[in-house]
């Protein structure tokens, strides 16, 4: 499944990246995109269901694609970050269940799920937002494929306001640095200066492109064109 990745090139603004193709993905062709994502979803299903001897192959091509990634500008923090988080708890959570011969079981179940994402993350470098929705509605109702692409789609922009305002609230003086956050006790602080207000954007940007797809009378045409055709 897609998933977004913090990119190093500086974007367009909001308003001109929901309705501007700009180039910066290489695949607008919707049927090159459905080959894209049946790829992504097939290698993802590997990463589970293969056999441990068989994962070598399936490195060698997550490799592969995180490098042709890098080059579109993606960057691997969120994912060092994901996967070290991932691999802590779970080891921990092995520690604490069952004896020290099973921590390569946890660590070998983090692995299988990093191969299970990079997939997405490439295909987020690759595929435009809105050429995603178009492959959706192929065989989802209208309504969801844009629900989806809409989603996909304001992840960037989502990700810039939570840095901005975790920023913004550690210049006030909250407690929400990771030497802080170390003490459970500092963990309510964090829900109510960064997650709240997030909540409250997530909310009033929903209203928004609700009124907007209102407005070009979304839902309304059996057969509804995707721009820019």
């Amino acid at each position: 499944m897609p998933v977004w990745v913090k990119q190093r090139r500086s974007r367009m603004p909001l308003a001109n990246t929901c309705c501007v193709d700009s180039g910066y993905y290489p695949i607008r062709n919707p049927l090159l995109c459905a080959v894209c994502m049946l790829f992504c979803l097939s290698l993802s299903s590997c990463a589970f269901f293969l056999a441990t001897k068989l994962l070598p192959s399936i490195i060698l091509i997550n490799t592969v694609l995180l490098i042709h990634g890098y080059f579109m500008g993606g960057k691997f923090r969120g994912l060092l970050l994901l996967f070290s988080t991932q691999l802590v708890f779970t080891v921990s959570l092995y520690l604490l269940l069952h004896d020290v011969g099973r921590v390569s079981e946890g660590a070998m179940a983090v692995v299988r799920i990093l191969l299970a994402i990079v997939p997405g993350w490439w295909l987020s470098m690759t595929c435009a937002p809105h050429r995603i929705g178009e492959v959706l509605s192929w065989f989802l109702p209208h309504k969801w494929a844009f629900v989806m692409a809409a989603s996909f789609s304001l992840l960037p922009y989502m990700s810039r306001e939570l840095k901005e305002i975790y920023q913004m609230q550690v210049m006030r003086g909250a407690r929400i640095t990771p030497k802080d956050l170390c003490r459970p006790t500092n963990w309510s602080e964090l829900i109510y200066c960064v997650l709240y207000p997030l909540l409250i954007l997530l909310l009033k940007l929903s209203k928004q492109m609700a009124l907007a797809a209102q407005l070009r009378r979304f839902g309304q045409h059996k057969k509804p064109t995707h721009w820019p055709d």
